[in-house]
């Protein structure tokens, strides 16, 4: 079992109609946890790499009436360090 995330933001908040469709997502065999952040406008999805993709979770979103903008980044690339100054 390989288990992966994907974290989206949406735009237009859910209606409760679309909240409802959401939480029977977690009935689908392979995903393991929703977690919708309202303040961040994201929802984030933990699932079974060997038994789902991404394209397919992102379908599943779209299908239950979530407005999804894009997918977001898991981790915040690394600061660049800084260049050493010369020595004059």
């Amino acid at each position: 079992m390989t288990q992966l995330d994907v974290l989206y933001r949406y735009g237009v908040p859910p209606t409760e109609a679309a909240t409802l469709a959401i939480a029977k997502i977690r009935e689908v065999y392979g995903v393991r946890r929703i977690a919708l952040n309202e303040a961040e406008r994201t929802v984030r999805i933990e699932y079974d790499a060997t038994r789902l993709t991404e394209p397919v979770i992102h379908q599943l979103l779209r299908r239950a009436g979530l407005d999804i903008v894009e997918t977001m980044p898991m981790f915040a690339p690394p600061l660049p360090e800084p260049e050493p100054t010369a020595a004059q």
